[in-house]
C-alpha cells in the first residue's frame, strides 16, 4: 500500500473491468477514494449490468480500501454530470478523473452503418467530454486536478475500425485542448495509448495488429520505437497485462507530475513511449498560388525522396 494519493478522490469510468479496473485498484492502494463507474455493457455497448462495478468495489473494500460504485451512462451529458456529483455527494470533492470507458464495433468502411459509427464515437469520445466538462468546473475553481484519458493508436490508421479510429483521434485532440484550457489553473490532462490484453482486444496484442500495406509502420509514424519483443519480458505479470498500464496512469494522477500536460503516452509492459506531436515534414513555398503544371512537377518530388 502506498500513500501518494492519500485524501484524494478519483473517478474511473469503465473502472469495473480490464485496464479501468487495474487503475481503480492502484488508485485505491495509493490512498485515493475511488468512484468506480461502469455501465457493465458488452464489448459492442449493448446490454447493461451493475456486476462489474459492484465486483470491483467489493474487492477493494474487502482489502480495506475505499470505493463506491456508480452506473451512470457517461456517454450522455446527464451521466457525466451524475458521476461527478456522485463524487461530491459521497466524498465531498473531486481531484482525479480517469476516462477508460469505451466500446468496439468492427466493420469495414463499406459495411459501417451510421448507427455503429455514432455509437462508438459516443461511447468512447463523447464520454470523455461529458465527464471532463463537469470535472473541469470543479478543477478550475479549486485550481488543481488531474485528467487521464485512455485512447488507442488506431487513431493513426487501422483496418475495419473507422469508428474506433475516429474516436481515438478525437480523444487525443480533446486531451490536448483540455490541457491548454486548464493548464493555467494547475490542472493537467494527458492521454495514454495502451497496448494491453482486454475484453476489446483479447489475446496477445500482435494478434490484433493488422499489417499495413506499405511502410512505415504505425509505431514509426507515431514517432515511437518498436514494442519490446516478448522473449525479453521479465516482469511479474504478462507483457500485455492491464496492470502494466495502471502504474503510468496513476503516476499521472499524482502531484509529482505538474509539468506533464498535454502529452500522449504509450505503455506496454516495461516500455513507456512519448508520442510525437504532428508537425510538417516538408514545405515548398512560392510567391502566389500553385498551378496544376507545378503540382505535376513538385508534388511527386515532395512526397518521394527528391528533396
Amino acid at each position: 500500500m502506498g500513500s501518494r494519493l492519500e485524501g484524494k478522490v478519483a473517478i474511473v469510468t469503465g473502472g469495473g473491468r480490464g485496464i479501468g479496473r487495474s487503475i481503480s485498484t492502484l488508485l485505491a492502494k495509493e490512498g485515493a477514494s475511488v468512484i468506480v463507474n461502469d455501465l457493465g455493457t458488452e464489448v459492442d455497448g449493448s446490454s447493461q449490468s451493475n456486476s462489474p462495478a459492484d465486483s470491483t468495489v467489493s474487492e477493494l473494500k474487502n482489502n480495506g480500501l475505499e470505493a463506491t460504485a456508480n452506473y451512470a451512462d457517461v456517454s450522455k451529458m446527464d451521466g457525466g454530470e451524475e458521476v461527478v456529483q456522485k463524487a461530491i455527494d459521497t466524498y465531498g470533492k473531486l481531484d482525479i478523473l480517469v476516462n477508460s470507458a469505451g466500446s468496439l464495433i468492427d466493420r469495414m468502411i463499406f459495411h459501417m452503418t451510421s448507427e455503429d459509427f455514432d455509437k462508438v464515437i459516443k461511447n468512447n469520445a463523447k464520454s470523455v467530454f461529458t465527464t471532463s466538462k463537469f470535472a473541469s468546473i470543479l478543477f478550475r475553481q479549486q485550481r488543481s486536478g488531474r485528467i487521464v484519458n485512455l485512447t488507442s493508436d488506431s487513431g493513426l490508421g487501422d483496418v475495419g475500425r473507422s469508428n474506433y479510429a475516429a474516436a481515438s483521434e478525437a480523444i487525443i485532440g480533446l486531451t490536448r485542448t483540455t490541457a491548454r484550457d486548464l493548464g493555467k489553473y494547475g490542472v493537467t490532462a494527458n492521454a495514454i495509448s495502451p497496448l494491453a490484453k482486454t475484453r476489446l482486444f483479447p489475446g496477445l496484442v500482435e494478434e490484433h495488429r493488422v499489417p499495413v500495406a506499405h511502410e512505415p509502420s504505425r509505431d514509426k509514424r507515431a514517432g515511437i520505437g518498436q514494442s519490446p519483443p516478448i522473449y525479453y519480458w521479465k516482469g511479474r505479470s504478462g507483457l500485455d497485462d492491464p496492470e502494466n498500464v495502471a502504474t503510468l496512469a496513476v503516476y499521472l494522477c499524482t502531484y509529482a507530475s505538474p509539468n506533464i500536460n498535454g502529452y500522449v503516452l504509450g505503455v506496454r509492459g516495461g516500455g513507456i513511449y512519448v508520442y510525437s506531436n504532428p508537425k510538417p515534414e516538408k514545405i515548398v513555398n512560392k510567391w502566389g498560388n500553385f498551378d496544376m503544371n507545378e503540382m505535376d512537377l513538385l508534388f511527386p518530388k515532395m512526397m518521394g525522396k527528391g528533396f
